[in-house]
């Protein structure tokens, strides 16, 4: 079995109604990467990231910018328990 890496990721800035979750869902799927991403209350975007060490760290490098419209201040990075996700889903806002 190949290995896997597990990150949690908590983004600050404008990164609300920029179309950021849709955006990151379709760059994980792309890189091949599993977890989820969700709004948060404090207008941040926390995502869950599972996969391949080079796909989460792509991934990772992603969040810094984000889609076009967004402006992303910084990133938080810790790391975190594979939850054995099969895909990258958008979940609900926390």
């Amino acid at each position: 079995m190949s290995e896997r890496l597990a990150r949690r990721l908590r983004i600050h800035g404008r990164v609300q109604g920029v179309f950021y979750r849709e955006s990151m869902r379709r760059e994980a799927e792309r890189l091949g990467v599993a977890g989820w991403v969700r709004n948060r209350s404090d207008g941040t975007v926390e995502a869950h990231l599972e996969g391949e060490p080079a796909a989460v760290d792509a991934l990772t490098d992603w969040a810094h910018h984000g889609p076009p419209d967004a402006r992303v201040d910084r990133v938080e990075m810790e790391p975190a328990d594979d939850e054995g996700a099969g895909r990258f889903e958008t979940r609900p806002s926390a």
